[in-house]
């Protein structure tokens, strides 16, 4: 199963053999704990749900969870299976390393994005800002008209200000340009999202 929590370290560069620079991002992939296994004629859905790392306060729900796993408090996410082999020798408890991948591997990234507070419609939407003469009345950057007369309300999804960033981001088909299994550090080209120190989830595509 080639999936992995991990957390961002930064971001670096590589030189290959015919001598190409390609910027890399480095991610700390400590092992990870299969904690349950979801089937769907128990569940209604394959999954697979790994700790990774030790958390200091827990609810009810995951002290219950990590007394049937017998398994030490950790941060749980949870992977869907439908489309990733599983080994038969794949049960809780279970530990996966930055071994699972290898050089060469298309996987999904997936992460939060940084969160760029309260922002107008030309951060947050890309608009074009008004005209600065003839009528600008000085206030170039506000949204202006939003409606008209029918049907006397806004439609929800009107690109308007708002909170920006903070979301949850998938970026797809990156390479696995660098393991380390010594160090736990695995490195997958292009930007991933998210700032430094945050999580990260790692799964292949085959």
């Amino acid at each position: 199963m080639k999936a992995l929590i991990t957390r961002k370290i930064g971001m670096t560069s590589t030189i290959q053999d015919d001598g190409v620079v390609s910027a890399v991002t480095l991610l700390s992939a400590s092992p990870c704990v299969v904690t349950q296994i979801k089937t769907k004629d128990n569940d209604g859905y394959n999954s697979v749900a790994l700790g990774f790392e030790n958390v200091k306060r827990i609810n009810k729900a995951q002290e219950n969870h990590f007394k049937k796993s017998k398994i030490t408090p950790k941060i749980v996410k949870e992977f869907r299976t439908e489309n990733l082999e599983l080994p038969e020798d794949l049960k809780v408890g279970s530990k996966l390393t930055a071994e699972v991948f290898s050089i060469g591997d298309v996987v999904n990234v997936t992460g939060t994005s940084k969160g760029k507070g309260f922002a107008g419609t030309i951060k947050r939407h890309n608009f074009s800002r008004q005209r600065v003469t003839h009528g600008g009345n000085g206030n170039v950057r506000k949204v202006g008209s939003i409606g008209s007369m029918y049907p006397q309300k806004i439609f929800k999804g009107k690109k308007m200000p708002g909170r920006m960033g903070a979301e949850k981001v998938t970026v797809k088909n990156l390479k696995v340009s660098i393991v380390d299994s010594e160090k736990g550090i695995i490195a997958v080209t292009g930007a991933v999202p998210g700032p430094k120190n945050s999580i990260v989830l790692v799964k292949g595509v085959n």
